[in-house]
């Protein structure tokens, strides 16, 4: 994909529009209301190589235009990101609870990837791989758009050997460790991620360590909610889950309540450098239910 004619401003990139075609000043103005108009008479708004979009401008079918997002109010997230490890390729942080990786929906400023190319000076820093809103953790970014793809790649191909740490309960009954295996699907515009009938697409090593609930996953797959599905699927659902097995409704007013954090973290990952061949660990300093790990 071509760059975006428009640098990076405070942490984050502009919007890109793809067009249905003909004069778009109608049409940013018919599917995003008087804002988008407001901002194309401003001279705010870009065509893919730069040019100013006015009110006399036409592009065809599957051009793109350019403009900054207003930014949603959103409620301070409360908490630093330390930096684990920094390098000319890779920024590897210990990302906190709420936080999430990068904007989406109502989160935008508030997200790791905009703090940390404010707070760092990096504006192409790209994340390699994600993490949920509510998991803490190891979460590894490139800094230029370049090394993006060799580094992604690793999580893609499963290339990254990847150690979750979680609070649940206790069930006697229940054989550990244990290997769950299912077919996770999450569908678009959908909270919960489910378990359906047909060829498995996800696994998970479930260990307890603790006799306190502390348990070790290890999953062997990618799938979105993996860990909380397949916990929950168990019976132990992760303490501190809004999603599974139930959905917690929640408030404008909850997005202010940091105080029952998911009890799942990312610990450490381990992979074999694509650019320089060498062995890399990192390893998360937070601690879960007040227990140092």
């Amino acid at each position: 994909m071509k760059a975006a004619p428009l640098p990076v401003r405070d942490g984050l990139g502009p919007a890109r529009v793809r067009l249905r075609g003909g004069a778009v000043l109608a049409e940013l103005s018919a599917r995003f209301g008087a804002t988008a108009r407001a901002k194309v008479l401003a001279g705010e708004v870009f065509d893919a190589d730069g040019a100013v979009i006015d009110d006399a401008t036409v592009l065809p079918s599957g051009s793109s235009v350019y403009l900054y997002r207003d930014l949603p109010d959103e409620v301070p997230v409360p908490f630093d990101i330390p930096v684990l490890h920094q390098d000319g390729n890779v920024v590897v942080v210990d990302k906190p609870h709420f936080l999430a990786t990068m904007p989406r929906g109502r989160h935008v400023a508030q997200t790791a990837l905009v703090r940390l190319r404010r707070d760092l000076g990096l504006p192409e820093l790209s994340p390699a791989h994600r993490l949920d809103r509510l998991t803490a953790g190891v979460l590894l970014f490139t800094t230029r758009r370049e090394l993006r793809g060799s580094y992604q790649t690793l999580f893609a191909r499963g290339l990254v050997h990847k150690t979750y740490l979680a609070r649940a309960a206790v069930d006697p009954g229940l054989a550990l460790p244990c290997v769950v295996r299912s077919r996770i699907v999450k569908r678009r515009g959908h909270l919960q991620a489910v378990c359906e009938p047909g060829v498995p697409n996800a696994e998970t090593l479930v260990e307890l360590i603790s006799r306190d609930g502390l348990y070790r996953l290890t999953p062997r797959t990618g799938r979105t909610h993996q860990l909380r599905v397949h916990m929950a699927s168990l019976g132990v659902p992760i303490v501190g889950d809004p999603l599974y097995p139930n959905v917690i409704p929640m408030s404008d007013q909850d997005l202010g309540d940091f105080s029952a954090p998911l009890q799942l973290l990312a610990q450490r990952i381990e992979f074999d450098d694509p650019l320089t061949g060498s062995h890399r660990e990192f390893v998360s300093c937070r601690q879960l239910g007040g227990v140092s790990l």
